[in-house]
């Protein structure tokens, strides 16, 4: 500030002004602890006000503003100020924006090879340039950012969301029937999860809105060049959204309705809704194909009645051998040919409080693949499993070894029905995924071998260098007691390590014919 006078006004305004809404959900600031901390804040906050509300003021940070005595210090602490202020959430907003954080989408519905007829995936819009005047262009897409902004009851969080659409933060766009799904980066490094439902149409109001569109060729023509003709959006339908249509859903802490990062997807929505007003059309319930295929019926039927029209109408009646002919019924067709690889499921949406969508997904694909194989090869894969070796087989089908918060719920819960601990299906998994089913019986049920293979392999091993291996029933365990040979009944031989004398073996490399060659993954001989 200029004045000493000016800076202590300041200073009492910003003592007994209420915190704003930070991310968390917790207030940004109280009192300050001293009068000195509060000075010193204080006038950072001012200089900030001052460059917001000034901006043939504002300078780069390290650089001095004309007219000010502020001391360097002084200087420095407005830098950082206004280098580390939030975007849109502070008054400052003409900041260097900082990097986006490296979390990206986890593998979940934005994937864009699930995509379908009802389910489309846009990626990421560009951020927008500083001095667009609005986020949509066309009338259609202005709509659409009227209702979110009519219906919302907090401008600020608003002003908020429009800089984080503004600056690129909402990741690819999911749009399903009634539902638009989003990841949006704030300030944490983990992005919120937001998603916003719309209702959708009922066949009646689809059966209104179909004829309408039929009835004048133009609107077909204009909904082809992505248009949306006023008539066609005014003929009886609520196609587009009121002021309290929009039903936001964010998994940050905020209860604002709408919080800030679901305001940031409406608006990059509304710019979704200018390139392509079938996104809306989609959200509203139908997909564009099913709705040309509706429109070229109804030009086809109203092309077959307008003839008939032309044409005398057949006399009534059925001729008698044609009421009297034996009709048989005809064969059946032939079978259609089996599908190369099984089919990706549809997709499930997740819901507050509804079944995880991943574990949906899961369970969905595994009965594909089991229905594939019972139509090629006439038998059920999993159908002569037991419980525990089921339940083995999908945890190993999931990704990862139980260190997202996901899998270790999978795994508890697969443990628990079976009676066994996760720490037992951990090592289970390990075993399934380096031999199947046979590599589950190597780890669990040691056996006899009969003379021959096992017999041999100790010879092999001292060939090799290594030191002699001590056998126990199917067995061949280092002398150290880290490294172990297993012979399975498949005449395959299971590597396993475990820490030197602590007799905790855990499956390890790829089974292989050659005893030696199954410890190559585990190092070379010198180093046993």
């Amino acid at each position: 500030m200029d004045t000493a006078a000016t800076a202590a006004r300041d200073t009492t305004s910003a003592a007994t002004t209420p915190a704003r809404y930070t991310e968390a959900g917790a207030t940004a600031a109280g009192a300050m602890d001293t009068a000195a901390t509060a000075a010193r804040d204080t006038t950072s906050a001012a200089t900030t006000t001052s460059a917001a509300t000034t901006p043939a003021r504002y300078t780069e940070p390290g650089a001095t503003t004309t007219g000010s005595t502020e001391t360097p210090g002084a200087a420095a602490r407005r830098s950082r100020t206004a280098r580390t202020a939030e975007p849109g959430e502070g008054d400052l907003v003409v900041e260097r924006s900082a990097p986006l954080p490296a979390a990206r989408l986890p593998r979940s519905m934005g994937s864009p090879g699930r995509d379908g007829e009802l389910r489309r995936t846009f990626p990421a819009l560009p951020a927008r340039r500083p001095d667009a005047e609005s986020f949509a262009r066309t009338w259609w897409g202005n709509a659409w950012v009227s209702a979110l902004e009519e219906g919302a009851l907090d401008a600020a969080r608003l002003a908020r969301g429009r800089a984080y659409a503004a600056r690129g933060r909402v990741d690819a766009i999911t749009v399903t029937p009634g539902l638009v799904l989003a990841y949006v980066h704030g300030s944490r490094p983990r992005p919120y999860r937001v998603q916003v439902a719309l209702r959708t149409l009922d066949d009646g109001d689809w059966d209104r809105f179909l004829d309408a569109a039929a009835d004048r060729p133009g609107h077909i023509a204009a909904l082809l060049d992505k248009e949306m003709p006023r008539s066609l959006a005014d003929c009886g339908v609520d196609l587009l959204p009121g002021p309290r249509d929009l039903a936001p859903h964010c998994s940050c802490p905020d209860s604002g309705h709408p919080c800030k990062h679901a305001a940031a997807l409406c608006y990059e929505t509304a710019r979704l809704l200018d390139e392509d007003p079938f996104v809306l059309l989609l959200l509203r319930g139908r997909g564009e194909r099913e709705l040309l295929d509706g429109l070229s019926r109804r030009n086809a039927a109203r092309a077959a009645r307008a003839a008939q029209e032309q044409e005398p109408a057949p006399l009534p009646g059925v001729r008698a051998r044609d009421v009297l002919a034996r009709r048989g019924l005809p064969p059946l067709p032939a079978p259609l040919p089996a599908p190369a690889h099984p089919e990706q499921p549809p997709t499930y949406p997740g819901a507050p409080g509804g079944p995880d969508p991943f574990a949906l997904d899961q369970l969905a694909t595994d009965a594909a693949a089991r229905a594939h194989a019972m139509l090629t090869a006439g038998r059920d894969p999993v159908a002569e499993l037991t419980f525990w070796q089921d339940a083995v087989r999908l945890a190993a089908a999931r990704p990862g070894s139980g260190l997202t918060a996901a899998t270790r719920a999978l795994y508890s819960s697969l443990a628990s029905a079976a009676g066994r601990t996760p720490a037992d299906l951990a090592r289970a998994v390990a075993a399934w995924r380096q031999g199947g089913v046979e590599g589950l019986s190597v780890l669990e049920d040691p056996w006899d071998p009969p003379a021959g293979r096992f017999d041999r392999a100790r010879p092999l091993l001292l060939a090799a260098d290594f030191p002699a291996f001590r056998p126990w029933r199917n067995h061949l365990t280092h002398p150290r007691g880290h490294a172990q040979l297993r012979l399975g009944h498949d005449g395959l031989w299971y590597a396993y390590e475990s820490e030197p004398g602590q007799d905790d073996w855990w499956p390890r490399g790829t089974p292989d014919l050659d005893p030696v060659g199954a410890l190559t993954g585990l190092g070379a001989p010198g180093e046993f």
